[in-house]
């Protein structure tokens, strides 16, 4: 896992076309505003989430986000030991995100 500013997260984000956007926030939180083209699996679902992301390609490059960067971290760490090669934390998560949001 590596930590990513927000500025470095969108800049190498834009310029990987194996990226994988991976929301780790609950649904509640979701509905108040997420990144645009991310995935959302709630980390909070413990099993139901490794059963998830599971299903994911573990050759891409995942950026993953939460509200803070804590969940996020974890689900990262959890992604390594399931053996994903790449993956990038949000540091401030979508608390601090500049970038652009939408809603449903």
């Amino acid at each position: 896992m590596k930590e990513l500013s927000q500025e470095e997260w969108s800049k190498q984000l834009a310029a990987d076309s194996d990226a994988v956007v991976l929301d780790v926030r609950t649904e509640e939180e979701v509905e108040e505003g997420y990144i645009p083209e991310s995935k959302n699996i709630d980390i909070y679902q413990g099993q139901g989430f490794i059963d998830e992301v599971e299903k994911l390609d573990k050759s891409k490059n995942f950026y993953v986000y939460c509200r803070s960067g804590k969940r996020s971290a974890q689900a990262c760490t959890i992604l390594d030991q399931l053996g994903y090669a790449n993956t990038y934390n949000l540091q401030g998560g979508f608390m601090e995100w500049e970038g652009e949001t939408a809603q449903d």
